[in-house]
């Protein structure tokens, strides 16, 4: 049964991504894309939980915390830049 789950899991997630990536290509303005970039880094957080519930290994689930650190910065330094031209006060 979480076979099942993880498979149906897995697709919904690539869904999330491709949908994702595609407002990261048209999106309208800079804000879109950085909220879609910050999707993006989530949704591939699922993915590596979900792969790591697949193989029954821990290894993806530190990748995981990894990224989510990365994305968080990463984030909060483009909105920074945005609302005041430089990031480093």
């Amino acid at each position: 049964m979480l076979n099942i789950a993880v498979i149906v899991a897995f697709g919904l997630v690539s869904a999330a991504l491709a949908l994702t990536l595609w407002r990261l290509l048209r999106g309208p303005d800079k804000p879109d894309r950085i909220l879609a970039l910050d999707t993006l880094y989530v949704n591939a957080i699922a993915m590596l939980v979900l792969l790591g519930i697949h193989l029954n290994t821990a290894l993806y689930f530190e990748a995981a915390i990894l990224i989510a650190m990365m994305g968080f910065v990463g984030t909060v330094a483009l909105c920074k830049y945005l609302l005041r031209g430089d990031i480093i006060e």
